[in-house]
Formats: structure tokens, C-alpha cells, sequence
């Protein structure tokens, strides 16, 4: 604040005209920002080298055709290139449409990890931290417009930055919409010894898109499969109950007979029961600390559920059949390595945790030593299965996941993983640059390994962030170039593509309109009609005799820059 007056002194003595009266409101202004803010992430803003581009040029799609995966299922995307642009072409075809990102940024460890502007940012750069902030509040702007109503964000970092990302992410998602934090014990053994503790836990922060403002429920939960095959009723701390058990439900270990009375004081037999070929011939009635009631005895029995006694106290214990499961709140700590055996495991039978080597998971796909501490595919299949619809109160199987952060590709992995598993139908969108040829040779690389290795029913376009000039030029004099890019955006809204598919067609203009209709392909079901092309009656008419749907394209795509 002292400096701000002594500004303010140095104009007031100065000349006064109109540009030193607008200084002056502008340092007002700059005072009743400072005073006003109470409480929040205050940092540098810094621009980078992509701002600059971006300011001259606007990107576009092209794609690497020699690289297309035509191997059925969903239809997956991999873009090259710096991740604001290319999100900025995803604001264009997925605002609103995304339900689950996951990204993996740079932790800023100050070791190499993190580059600005072509540089590693390393401990001695005194704006280290505010040019993180910077960089990804830039790209959680954009990616909160991407989610959906019901979107989840999940993020990992470590210590370095995670109380600064908390804060960010407070302000950009709202504190209100804030899941969790999940601590990710990432290993039991080959953590990193550092001064006075030992580190071997990171982070992933979870918001939701809008939690408080849709009354959301639920949008994370575990589905779980139990350890045991049976487990006790009795439970002292609850309430006497009497409890009906039918016919035939019940499998005893003691001898056939008549049984009239019992010799527990915790059990009380109501009404004599028959037992005979090791079950009760007639209802069994049982007064006793049940942690059940009697319309959960009802449901479990219709599940399948049977019960065991085996002796004659009448201590009942509930045999689970082979698909019982449940459904909790997912736990905040997601251990490495669950040895408790009471402890249940995912819906998959896996143990809720993380113990496989992630460099050694990604070597034995691609060799590369580009990735110091990949993730591994178990942890985030594990936050991907998390995601529920409570709309049907089910989980929800058929959605978009998007990493702008993909790295080694271990989210498309995951996703094609869990999707094998579960016949789930998600699909990715995977956003990454290429330093070192990382995106074609190991991204790229590691999908097109496993899709052929594990043969996964999904396909992949790749494509690559390129750029349109448009300083200094009036919109006509770029918009043909960028209608040549128009195709990629419909197969990226779209989850489709043009190579080689006859049941669909993509028409952008006049000419094209008249080409179509004359040659019109026999297995064509669907056309993709530019927002400005308009087909005549006859056309109309062939078109609606062959059953063909038109699909109009946005005009949204490139309408900012029509001024």
C-alpha cells in the first residue's frame, strides 16, 4: 500500500489531464481490491508462450490418418498438443458434455518436472509457484465448462502444491462444491526418505461440477463384494427382535428332531421348530439382538441369502451367496496394500488399493524412461468405478472421461480396462504434447498395445492441435481454411468417424451437397450437413426416401470469430 501512494503522490503532482485522472481510478480501483479481498489464493498471473499464439491464431484439428485403431467399440480420441488449445477446441464440441476428468499435472517439485515456456522451472525461480497457479487456473477455467451437471473433477499432486491447488480450486469449482480429498498411500515400502518423515502418500482432489446447486445425493459410491461367507445376526447393542425365518431357509448343524426351547439366554425360541434333513421344515421363530430387521431378513432371502445355525444355542448366521454385495460412501485413504481379510474389496475382487509397480506396469507395454512415476491403471479404474448416477441409483457405465494431462496414457488404459470388465461403454479423450515424441511414441504406442494385447473391443482417431492465422485478416479471408478442419470437430462432438464408414457422410458445401446426391452411397444412414448448406426439395425428397437422418453442424465452432 505504501508504494500505491507514493504512485498516487508522483501522478497528483504531475500536469492533471484526462490520462492522469484515469490513472488515478485505476489505482482506486486497484486499492478496493486489495482492501475488499479478505480471504483467497492471491498469485502473479503470468502469461506463457501459447497466449500468445492463441491471441494470433486459432486452432483447429487435423488428423494422423495412418494412425486410426479401427477395432470396434467406443471411439476414443488422442490429441497432440499443448493442452489450452486443445482445450479450447473441446469448449467448442463438449461444453457441458464431460462427466468425469481425471488429470495427472505437474507437481512443481522444483526438480524438472514442471516446464513454462519451453523452461524447466526449478527452487530458484522466485515466481515458481504463482506461474503454476497461473498455468492450471487457466485450465480448470475451461475444464469446469466442460463438465457436465453431474461432472466429478479428480486431480493428483503431492505436498508441493496441494494446499495452494485446494485453494484454486475452491474459487474456480466453488468450496461448496468440494468432494474430498483422497489420500493415495501410493506404497508400503519404496517411498522416498526425505528430512524427519518418509513419503509415501499423495493426493487427489475431488469437486463436483454442482453439488449443492442440484441437490445431488450421491455421485461417488463403492460397490463391494464381502470377504466372508457368513457373518452373525447377533449383535448386543441393538434392540430384542422377533424375527420369522421361512421354510427351508435355514441350514442346521445338529441332529434332525423337534426343538421347543433353546439353552441360550441371547436366543429365544419363540415357537418349536421341526428340523429335518438339516433344515427347519417350518417357520423358524427367533426373539434376539438382531442387527437386521425383518424386512432385511425378507430381501436378503429373496437375494439368495441363506442362514446357518450350528449348534443349539440357535446363534444365527447369515451365508452370503456368491454375488452378494453392497454399496458405501468410497473411504478417504486408499490404501496400497489391505491385508485385514475383514476389510471388502471393490466390485472387480480386487483389494480397494494400489500395490503394483506403475513403471514397471508401463515398461512392459512400451520401454520408455520418459515418466518418472507413472500412475497405475488400478488406481484410476478405482476412482473412475466410483462414479454413480443417482438419477437410476446405479452406476453409471456409459460416459465420457477426459485427461488433459495424459502422459503415458494410463487413463485410456484404465478406461479400457474397466470397460472390459464391467461391459461398461466409456469412452476417453486424451489431451497431450508431444516433447520428445512422448504423445506418438509412448501414449499412442501404449494404447494401441493393449487394445491389441488384452483385445479390447475400442477404436482410436488421432489427432494433432494446429493452428490458423487470423491477426490482421477479416473472417472471409481465413474461413475456407477452416472449414477444411470441420470434419475432425463432428467426429470429436460426435464420437465417430469418416474414414471408411459408408453409413455416414459429412457435406460442407454446395458442391459437395450436389456430388453427394448424385452418387449416393447405398449403406449411407446418417449426413452431416454444414449449418449453411441448404439442400434443395428434390433433395429433401431423396433424402427422406432413403431414410437418411441430417444432421445440421453447429455454427458454434468458429462463430466467435465471425465478429
Amino acid at each position: 500500500m505504501a508504494k500505491i501512494k507514493a504512485i498516487k503522490a508522483y501522478i497528483a503532482s504531475a500536469p492533471q489531464d484526462e490520462n492522469t485522472a484515469q490513472l488515478l481510478a485505476y489505482i482506486a480501483d486497484i486499492e478496493k481490491d486489495i482492501k475488499g479481498k479478505k480471504y483467497g489464493l492471491v498469485f502473479e498471473e503470468h502469461r506463457e508462450a501459447i497466449d500468445e499464439i492463441l491471441e494470433q491464431n486459432t486452432p483447429v484439428l487435423t488428423e494422423e490418418k495412418d494412425l486410426f485403431i479401427d477395432n470396434g467399440g467406443q471411439m476414443n480420441f488422442l490429441i497432440e498438443g499443448d493442452n489450452l488449445a486443445a482445450l479450447q477446441l473441446l469448449e467448442k464440441t463438449h461444453k457441458g458434455k464431460i462427466d468425469l476428468i481425471y488429470i495427472d499435472p505437474p507437481y512443481n517439485t522444483g526438480n524438472k518436472d514442471f516446464i513454462y515456456d519451453d523452461r524447466f522451472i526449478d527452487n530458484s525461480d522466485n515466481f515458481r509457484h504463482s506461474k503454476w497457479l497461473s498455468f492450471m487456473k487457466k485450465r480448470l477455467s475451461i475444464a469446469k465448462k466442460l463438465l457436465s451437471d453431474d461432472g466429478v473433477i479428480f486431480i493428483s499432486i503431492d505436498d508441493n502444491e496441494q494446499a495452494q491447488l485446494k485453494t484454486l480450486c475452491d474459487s474456480v469449482f466453488n468450496e461448496d462444491n468440494f468432494i474430498t480429498v483422497f489420500h493415495w498411500e501410493k506404497t508400503q515400502h519404496f517411498g522416498r526418505q526425505k528430512i524427519n518423515f518418509y513419503s509415501n502418500c499423495e493426493y487427489v482432489l475431488c469437486y463436483a461440477n454442482k453439488l449443492v446447486s442440484t441437490k445431488i445425493k450421491e455421485l461417488l459410491v463403492e460397490k463391494i463384494n464381502f470377504s466372508l461367507t457368513d457373518a452373525p445376526l447377533y449383535n448386543a447393542s441393538n434392540n430384542l427382535k422377533d424375527l420369522i425365518f421361512p421354510c427351508n431357509s435355514i441350514k442346521f448343524n445338529i441332529e434332525d428332531g423337534y426343538y421347543e426351547t433353546t439353552e441360550s439366554s441371547d436366543y429365544v425360541l419363540l415357537k418349536p421348530v421341526n428340523v429335518k434333513n438339516g433344515t427347519n421344515e417350518n417357520e423358524l421363530h427367533l426373539q434376539f439382538r438382531s442387527r437386521w430387521a425383518q424386512n432385511t431378513i425378507d430381501e436378503e432371502y429373496r437375494k439368495g441369502t441363506t442362514f446357518w445355525i450350528k449348534s443349539k444355542n440357535f446363534a444365527i448366521r447369515t451365508i452370503y451367496n456368491a454375488s452378494k454385495s453392497a454399496t458405501v460412501a468410497p473411504k478417504s485413504i486408499i490404501f496400497s496394500n489391505l491385508k485385514n481379510p475383514f476389510v471388502a474389496i471393490n466390485r472387480f475382487g480386487e483389494k480397494v488399493g494400489v500395490n503394483e509397480n506403475a513403471s514397471m506396469e508401463l515398461n512392459n507395454i512400451v520401454k520408455t524412461d520418459a515418466f518418472s512415476y507413472p500412475k497405475p491403471t488400478s488406481l484410476i479404474s478405482y476412482l473412475i468405478s466410483l462414479y454413480y448416477d443417482y438419477h437410476i441409483n446405479n452406476f453409471k457405465t456409459d460416459f465420457t472421461v477426459l485427461d488433459f494431462f495424459a502422459g503415458s496414457g494410463t487413463t485410456g488404459h484404465a478406461v479400457m480396462k474397466l470397460n472390459a470388465e464391467d461391459g461398461g461403454k466409456r469412452k476417453f479423450i486424451l489431451c497431450t504434447n508431444n516433447e520428445n515424441n512422448i504423445c506418438r511414441d509412448v501414449t499412442y504406442e501404449r494404447i494401441k498395445r493393449v487394445i491389441e494385447r488384452d483385445k479390447y473391443e475400442a477404436s482410436l482417431k488421432y489427432f494433432k492441435v494446429d493452428f490458423v492465422p487470423i491477426s490482421d485478416k477479416l473472417y472471409y479471408e481465413y474461413a475456407d481454411e477452416l472449414l477444411k478442419h470441420t470434419r475432425e470437430l463432428v467426429e470429436l462432438e460426435n464420437g465417430i468417424t469418416f474414414n471408411g464408414n459408408a453409413e455416414i457422410a459429412i457435406v460442407l458445401t454446395e458442391k459437395e451437397l450436389d456430388e453427394f446426391a448424385a452418387n449416393m452411397p447405398d449403406k449411407c444412414k446418417t449426413i452431416y450437413l454444414g449449418h449453411d448448406v441448404l439442400p434443395s426439395v428434390e433433395q429433401e425428397s431423396l433424402f427422406k426416401a432413403r431414410g437418411i437422418a441430417v444432421n445440421i453442424i453447429p455454427d458454434y465452432y468458429y462463430r466467435e470469430l465471425e465478429g
